[in-house]
């Protein structure tokens, strides 16, 4: 049972002790929405998000979810620049390893990071998000505030690319050598594709994630302060299908 849970603006936020009791609930949680959707409609898409917050989830949904795998469409909500599908900082990588070799999905389709004309990839995978409705998001938020890869610097809550290339802000860089991705900020590729927050926030559920006291102070930012691009992951709150899941750390400047 979560410590806590209330509602900020459209926001249902719920408050666990850990983040295993975080886990164990969102696998049922997940579970039972997307079986129940693929029961009234045959089929989910559902967009996945990379890093750290999300290892445990992806690990424990793939091994433990009683899901019907064969017939979800997956996507992934960002990837760098100029990397390719075998680079251990790939989000591709991430999402093979992670999902696509331990159950056997209908179709996972990636972003290319080794692309070399970026704006036609971006064209390309919208037009793939396109052709279909997006009925979950699986969502961490980052310390500037950001969802996938849009920073405050290119946050657009009107943005009129469904998917776009960014520049990375170098708080943002420094994250990914924070978590480990990479082992100094020189190495992060400095441009990135991402969906963009209308793309995101077309899902009919999302379920996002903030573990750990270094994401305390932008959580309080996120549902205390104004609903603006200075943290673009305040933009929850105006959407009656997400929830945020919180552990005591993340939690701790707001209770």
């Amino acid at each position: 049972m979560p410590l806590r849970t209330f509602q900020v603006d459209a926001l249902q936020v719920e408050v666990y002790r850990h983040e295993a009791d975080i886990v164990s609930h969102l696998v049922t949680q997940t579970q039972s929405y997307l079986n129940e959707v693929i029961d009234r409609q045959g089929s989910a898409a559902t967009i996945l998000a990379s890093g750290a917050s999300q290892v445990k989830l992806l690990k424990d949904l793939t091994t433990f979810g009683e899901i019907d795998w064969g017939r979800i469409t997956l996507f992934h909500l960002d990837e760098y620049l100029g990397i390719g599908g075998e680079h251990p900082a790939s989000f591709q990588l991430f999402m093979r390893e992670l999902v696509e070799q331990k159950v056997a999905v209908r179709k996972f389709n990636y972003l290319n990071g080794d692309t070399v004309e970026p704006i036609a990839e971006c064209d390309r995978y919208a037009q793939l998000l396109s052709a279909q409705s997006i009925d979950l998001c699986l969502l961490g938020i980052g310390e500037t505030g950001h969802i996938a890869f849009n920073d405050p610097e290119v946050a657009d809550f009107n943005d009129r690319y469904p998917v776009k290339l960014v520049k990375l802000a170098d708080k943002s860089r420094q994250q990914q050598v924070n978590t480990g991705f990479f082992d100094r900020i020189e190495a992060v590729p400095q441009y990135a594709l991402t969906l963009t927050l209308p793309t995101i926030t077309t899902a009919k559920q999302i379920y996002c994630l903030a573990m750990g006291e270094r994401k305390a102070a932008i959580v309080k930012t996120m549902l205390t302060g104004e609903i603006s691009t200075t943290c673009p992951a305040s933009i929850l709150r105006n959407h009656p299908g997400a929830t945020l899941y919180l552990d005591a750390a993340a939690a701790s400047q707001i209770i």
